[in-house]
């Protein structure tokens, strides 16, 4: 099971949502769902998704 860490494209450091197991884009809008089925929106746009190593950065 591959599962991400999403991080903030402007501040790499900044974490955003660990354990991402779903990401759903609707228009401007995010939603990054993690293993627990906890979900947090974000307004901004994918800037980057690698998902073999588990990395996925927004513009948010």
């Amino acid at each position: 099971m591959c599962l991400s860490t999403a991080f903030r494209d402007s501040n790499p450091d900044e974490v955003l949502m660990e354990y991402v197991s779903s990401i759903n884009i609707d228009g401007e809008n995010i939603t990054l769902t993690d293993l627990m089925g906890e979900k947090k929106t974000f307004k901004g746009s994918l800037k980057f998704a690698d998902l073999t190593g588990a990395v996925i950065r927004i513009d948010c």
